[in-house]
């Protein structure tokens, strides 16, 4: 018999063969309806496939992140099923899950698809889908599986197939349908009961630019029609929030061909939004005793070379630049940590120096394939919110909690209420990925799960998301939309300061090593503007808004009044300007609505007499008429009130 442990730590024994689904089953049919996958000892599994030892499983089902990627996985090749049956002699290319939804690369052969395609495809997906075809698992010789894929004359799986080691391959077959894949799948097509293909792109083979550029047909699946519907509702409204619409729409970044693809620059509002937000985390910062550093942006290809990052990162960042001097390089950097270091050795430490924490908003660059961009969000050149923080190893339990409170007021200052604190581990097979020792590692894992207990986190645990050098906390935030973010990270470290061999002195006259906590709350000015853009949809607190106040004069009679109120609100260190256009107030309003602006001030004989303003509040409308010291007060608490938070 073997043993099976369930989530809540209950032991039961099954006959070897056993399948998670005929596990399911054995503790109720409506738990097995619901079941897409099991995860058996912290791997993603079909539900049909046998165990044949002791193991530790979880169900996952459509609720679980685990079951909706097999569900969207599983799609994919739904999808390759139905293009093959209306397009035969196609070529595939890979199809796997992402966040929402799947995609498949096609060589089509030269044909174009149309929106008519799509409606053509979707048909004939839910047609398959109806049949309830099991998804089988078949594990294949290498040679075998070259030999199918050469009759197939489908070049790209026979690639793929060079790098796979034999004795690791497996095909997986659903009606007629057979493909290259690891798995895992659903149990069978009927799980599937919602389909919309979403977008046509094109995309170069393994994502290099030397390749053919191949067909990708982006899709999503559902379990039911309404949750399609539901999200196919949301799409619509994120799409009226896309930030790239938004930034142009509010001047705010831009980008250009010749400067170069994934390098923003920033717009005088976007700049003012930016420095905001640095200025917000800056003062917050230096008052919990951080103090500020600045590193160049490139630094010798040694130092990476020392830090590891140039073995990790060498393939996704820039070429290295090469100096008059032979034998000379440089490397744009693609994190600031390696300078950090540099930067803590500069000066012999002592016990009494730590904690040490140095903060730095460092632009860092990694070469994102051109498919692979997007908006701000993933772009070629972007700035982190970074701090590293050296301290003894009895500190980093405090350490760590202080870092949270201070991911807590950013979070609450923006009304990012709805978070999820991602526990990010190592992968519990794979340890080749990971640098360090088994012991650093496990004290550096229970300190993390220990800070976000003690501060009360919701949390989840991810095996496989940590870092190359040690675990995360990663914050996980839901937008307006109900959207998933990776926002603020903290990091436990043993392994650079080993890398780096930094030292202090301790009480006792020995040296010792100092840990590293890696911290970024906003993780990068980019994404974090990004994710904030389409989180308010532009209406961006008093506090934070490039522009609070826009002063509306009816008529030229009242602009020199109007600049009194503005010269005002500048004065008591709020953003205002005048718009004297020759223009109806009407306009005026309308334009000053679109721009999102969070105050109008309407000005006119009334106005200017009793020295008073006619306030109007974005998207409420009109708020009466104030004495114009009074809005002034008035406006200076909401924006203290709203930058107060939760702070420490």
């Amino acid at each position: 018999m073997i043993k099976i442990t369930f989530p809540d730590g209950a032991v039961r024994e099954y006959q070897p063969g056993t399948s998670s689904m005929d596990i399911a089953k054995s503790i109720s049919e409506g738990l097995a309806r619901k079941v897409l996958a099991a995860e058996i000892d912290g791997e993603i599994w079909d539900a049909s496939r046998p165990l044949d030892k002791d193991a530790a499983i979880r169900f996952l089902t459509w609720d679980d992140k685990g079951g909706k990627s097999t569900f969207w996985h599983s799609s994919a090749h739904l999808l390759a099923e139905a293009i093959e049956a209306i397009f035969p002699g196609t070529k595939f290319g890979i199809g796997p899950a992402i966040d929402n939804g799947f995609y498949y690369d096609l060589d089509l052969g030269g044909a174009a698809l149309g929106e008519e395609d799509l409606a053509k495809i979707e048909k004939k997906m839910k047609e398959l889908a109806a049949q309830k075809n099991e998804y089988k698992r078949q594990e294949v010789a290498k040679a075998d599986a070259i030999q199918y894929f050469t009759e197939k004359a489908d070049p790209y799986k026979i690639e793929l197939l060079q790098d796979l080691e034999d004795g690791k391959i497996t095909f997986y077959t659903q009606g007629a349908f057979t493909d290259l894949c690891r798995g895992p799948h659903i149990p069978n097509t009927g799980f599937i009961k919602a389909v919309k293909l979403t977008n046509i792109a094109g995309a170069y083979w393994r994502g290099d630019e030397k390749n053919k550029m191949l067909t990708r047909i982006y899709g999503v699946t559902y379990p039911s029609q309404k949750e399609l519907d539901e999200y196919l509702a949301l799409l619509e409204e994120a799409k009226k929030r896309d930030h790239r619409k938004l930034g142009k729409e509010l001047e705010l970044f831009t980008f250009s061909e010749k400067v170069g693809a994934g390098l923003p620059m920033w717009l005088p509002k976007g700049a003012m939004l930016r420095q905001r937000l640095q200025d917000f985390l800056q003062k917050a910062q230096i008052e919990s005793g951080y103090l500020p550093v600045i590193t160049p942006h490139i630094g010798n290809i040694n130092l990476y070379k020392t830090s590891g990052h140039y073995e990790k990162y060498g393939a996704d960042s820039f070429q290295s630049i090469k100096t008059p001097h032979e034998g000379e390089e440089f490397f744009l950097k693609p994190m600031n940590c390696p300078h950090h270091c540099e930067i803590y050795k500069s000066s012999p430490r002592s016990y009494k120096d730590l904690p040490l924490r140095l903060a730095e908003f460092g632009t860092v660059y990694r070469y994102e394939q051109s498919g692979e961009l997007h908006g701000l969000t993933r772009v070629r050149g972007f700035t982190q919110d970074d701090a590293h923080l050296f301290c003894r190893p009895e500190q980093v339990l405090e350490e760590f909690k202080k870092v949270i409170d201070l991911v807590m007021y950013v979070f609450s200052s923006l009304n990012f209420e709805n978070f999820t604190a991602q526990i990010s581990l190592r992968d519990k097979v794979n340890r080749e990925k990971y640098i360090g020792s088994e012991e650093n590692w496990q004290i550096a894992e229970n300190s993390i799960i220990a800070a976000a207990a003690e501060k009360g986190l919701s949390t989840v645990i991810e095996y496989g998301e940590a870092a190359f050098y040690g675990p995360k906390l990663d914050f996980m935030v839901k937008d307006a939309l109900g959207r998933s973010w990776q926002l603020g990270t903290i990091q436990v470290d043993y392994n650079l300061p080993e890398r780096f061999e930094l030292e202090y002195v301790d009480a006792d006259n020995t040296r010792k090593r100092p840990v590293m906590i890696h911290r970024a709350p906003f993780g990068s000015m980019e994404r974090f503007v990004a994710v904030l853009l389409e989180h308010c949809a532009g209406n961006f607190p008093a506090w934070l808004a490039p522009e609070q106040v826009k002063v509306l004069p009816i008529s030229d009679k009242y602009s020199e009044y109007a600049h009194e109120v503005a010269k005002m609100l500048k004065a008591a260190d709020l953003r205002a300007s005048v718009d004297d256009r020759n223009e109806k107030i009407g306009k005026k309003i309308r334009d000053t609505e679109l721009m999102k602006v969070p105050y109008m001030l309407v000005v006119g004989e009334q106005e200017m007499t009793g020295n008073k303003v006619a306030v109007r509040k974005h998207g409420e409308g009109d708020k009466g008429v104030m004495d114009t010291v009074e809005f002034v007060a008035m406006l200076r608490e909401i924006v203290q009130e709203q930058t107060a938070g939760t702070k420490k």
